[in-house]
C-alpha cells in the first residue's frame, strides 16, 4: 500500500474517533498528529509514536476507540499495534521546513543476520464459521465482511526503520512467518513491558493508614515463611495499595534471593487457568500437572483478591491443597482481598486457614499520604518521560490530594491527567481552577464540593438538636452517643477518611471510631429508624 493511500485511511479514521460522542476531539486532534502510519491489512493496523510518552498514553485511552473506529468503517476486528519511532519526530519537522533530516539511528538489528529482500507476505484467508473453535465467540471471529481499503500486504513507507521490526515481530500472528536460520532473540515487542515490575518498596508512599502493612510486607519480603507471618493477609478497598504490596515483596525476592522462585496471580486469573487446565475433567492430564506444578513449586505464593473465590468451590479446593502443602514445607503464602478473612462468604476452614497467620488492613490514606503520593508519582512520571524540568505546581498537589477519594489508581490518574494536558496541550502555566475545569468529574469520592468533618458534624448536632461541645465532648448518655456514631460513620463513609483523622475530629481513639462505624452499620441492616436518619442526612450534606 503506497504512503499517500496509507495517510488517506488513517485520516479516515481519525475522523471517525473523533466523531464519537464520548471523545473528546481537541485530545485527538494533539495526541494522533504525534501518530505516524506505517502498514495496514485488512485486519491489522501499526502506528509509530515519536515518544513512549505518547505510546503509552495512546495505547492506555485510544487503542479501543481506534479499534472500534476500524470495526465501524470496515465490519471486521482489528489488531492495533504502536511503537516507538525515534526518527519520527525529526522527519515531520525537516519536512514542514523543506531540510534534509540528518539520518538517525535504526532500531537495534536482531542478532541473526535477516534475509537480504523480504519475501512477500501473504494474509492468513479469514476463518470461515466451520473453522472456528467451540470457544471462539462471535465477537473476536473475524465476519466475511468486504474490506473497502483492500487487501494487500502491510508494507512500512520505503527507510523507515520500523519495516523490519514490524515484518519480524507484528506479523507473525497475522502473516505466514519467515523462515530464519536461527532463532532470533526477542526483538521490541517480544520484551513486553510489565508494569508489575515497577512496584517496589522503595517507591510505596508510606502513611500512617499503611505503615503496619508496609512493615510486614517487609519482614516478609526479608525473611519468607516464618510461621506467625504465614499467611500474611492484607485486606482493604480497592485502589489503596494492597497489588503494589505484593508485587513489592516479589520483585524484592527476585532481585536478592534469586535462589528462590516467588509467584504473583491475581484470582480472576487463577480461576482461567484452572478451568483451562481442567476442561477435560482429567487430573492425569498434562496440562493440569503442569498447572499445578506451576504452584507447587513456588517459595513464595502470591494471591490477590481472595474474595473472588466465593462460590467457587473446585478452585477454592485447589488453593487449600496449594496452601497446606506449602506452609506445611514452610513456604510463604501472602492473601490480599478487599475484605477481612470473617468477611468473605466461605466455608469456615478456609476463613480460618486465612485468617491463622497475620491479617493486616489498609485503611484509606490521609491527606499527608496521598499528597506524598502525588508528589512522588508526579516526580517519578515526568523522570521516566524524559520531562527532566517539569514540576507540579505545589497548589495543583494540594487540590488533587484534598479532592480525590482513596484510591490511589484514581489520584495517579488525575496526576497523569494533569501532566498531559500541561506537556502535551502547551498549558506549563496551568492554574488549579484550569486543573479543576481538566479533572470535572474525574473523582469518584473523596471531598465532594470540599465538604469537611466540621461540615457533616454541624448538620447532625442540627438534626439531633445536640451541642457541639456535646458531640465532641465526654458526655455519654444515649442522646448523644447515637449522634455521635452516626456522625463518625458518615464521615467515613462521605469523606473516605482514615478512623484516625476521625477520631481526632471527635476527640476520641481510634478503636472508639471502629466500633462506632460498625456500630450504625449493623443497626442500618434491621433498624428502620436509623435506617431514615442516615438518609435524610445524606441528603441533607450532599446539598450543603
Amino acid at each position: 500500500m503506497d504512503s499517500e493511500k496509507l495517510q488517506r485511511q488513517w485520516a479516515q479514521v481519525t475522523a471517525q474517533v473523533k466523531g464519537y460522542s464520548d471523545v473528546d476531539a481537541s485530545q485527538v486532534d494533539a495526541f494522533f498528529s504525534r501518530l505516524e502510519p506505517q502498514a495496514m491489512s485488512d485486519s491489522f493496523l501499526m502506528l509509530t509514536a515519536d515518544n513512549d510518552f505518547i505510546k503509552t498514553w495512546v495505547e492506555q485511552h485510544y487503542t479501543d476507540t481506534v479499534k472500534r473506529a476500524l470495526y465501524d468503517l470496515t465490519g471486521v476486528p482489528f489488531t492495533v499495534a504502536i511503537a516507538v519511532d525515534p526518527s519520527q519526530e525529526a522527519r515531520k519537522a525537516a519536512a514542514q521546513s523543506g531540510a534534509v533530516p540528518a539520518p538517525t539511528a535504526p532500531m537495534a538489528a536482531p542478532s541473526a543476520p535477516m534475509p537480504a529482500t523480504t519475501p512477500a507476505l501473504a494474509p492468513v484467508p479469514p476463518a470461515t464459521p466451520a473453522a472456528l473453535s467451540p470457544s471462539t465467540s462471535p465477537a473476536t471471529a473475524s465476519p466475511s465482511f468486504p474490506a473497502p481499503w483492500g487487501s494487500e500486504a502491510p508494507s512500512a513507507p520505503a527507510g523507515s526503520p520500523m519495516r523490519d521490526a514490524y515484518q519480524r515481530d507484528e506479523l507473525e500472528d497475522h502473516y505466514t512467518p519467515q523462515p530464519a536460520p536461527a532463532a532470533e532473540p526477542q526483538g521490541h515487542y517480544g520484551n513486553e513491558y510489565d508494569p508489575l515490575s515497577t512496584l517496589t518498596f522503595a517507591n510505596f508512599v508510606i502513611g500512617d493508614s499503611n505503615r503496619l502493612a508496609y512493615s510486614m510486607a517487609v519482614e516478609v519480603a526479608e525473611d519468607p515463611g516464618r510461621a506467625h507471618l504465614n499467611p500474611l493477609f492484607i485486606y482493604g478497598k480497592s485502589g489503596l495499595g494492597k497489588t503494589h504490596l505484593m508485587c513489592a515483596i516479589k520483585n524484592y525476592i527476585e532481585e536478592t534471593r534469586p535462589d528462590m522462585r516467588a509467584v504473583y496471580v491475581d484470582t480472576s486469573e487463577f480461576v482461567n487457568k484452572f478451568m483451562e487446565a481442567s476442561v477435560a475433567h482429567d487430573r492425569e492430564k498434562e496440562s493440569f500437572k503442569n498447572f499445578q506444578q506451576q504452584y507447587e513449586q513456588a517459595d513464595i505464593l502470591l494471591i490477590d483478591d481472595i474474595q473472588y473465590l466465593q462460590g467457587k468451590k473446585q478452585t477454592l479446593d485447589i488453593i487449600f491443597h496449594l496452601f497446606n502443602s506449602l506452609s506445611g514445607q514452610g513456604k510463604q503464602i501472602v492473601l490480599a482481598a478487599d475484605r477481612a478473612p470473617q468477611s468473605i462468604s466461605i466455608d469456615e476452614r478456609y476463613r480460618s486457614r486465612f485468617a491463622g497467620g497475620y491479617p493486616i488492613a489498609i485503611d484509606p490514606p490521609d491527606i499527608e499520604t496521598k499528597l506524598g503520593i502525588v508528589r512522588s508519582f508526579a516526580n517519578e512520571f515526568s523522570k521516566s518521560e524524559g520531562l527532566d524540568r517539569f514540576s507540579l505546581p505545589g497548589d495543583i498537589q494540594m487540590y488533587i490530594a484534598e479532592n480525590s477519594g482513596s484510591n490511589i489508581r484514581e489520584l495517579k490518574s488525575a496526576v497523569t491527567k494533569v501532566i498531559y494536558q500541561m506537556v502535551i496541550l502547551d498549558d506549563p502555566n496551568m492554574t488549579v481552577e484550569e486543573a479543576r475545569m481538566t479533572l470535572a468529574n474525574h473523582f469518584t469520592g473523596g471531598m465532594s464540593s470540599n465538604l469537611t468533618v466540621g461540615d457533616i458534624q454541624h448538620v447532625v448536632e442540627g438534626y439531633y438538636k445536640v451541642s457541639h461541645n456535646d458531640l465532641v465532648g465526654p458526655k455519654r448518655d444515649r442522646a448523644v452517643v447515637y449522634p455521635r456514631k452516626v456522625a463518625m460513620y458518615l464521615c467515613r463513609k462521605m469523606l473516605d477518611i482514615p478512623y484516625g483523622e476521625i477520631s481526632k475530629k471527635f476527640n476520641r481513639d481510634h478503636s472508639t471510631a471502629i466500633h462506632a462505624v460498625s456500630s450504625v452499620e449493623e443497626m442500618l441492616k434491621d433498624m428502620r429508624q436509623v435506617q431514615e436518619d442516615v438518609e435524610v442526612l445524606l441528603e441533607e450534606i450532599k446539598n450543603l
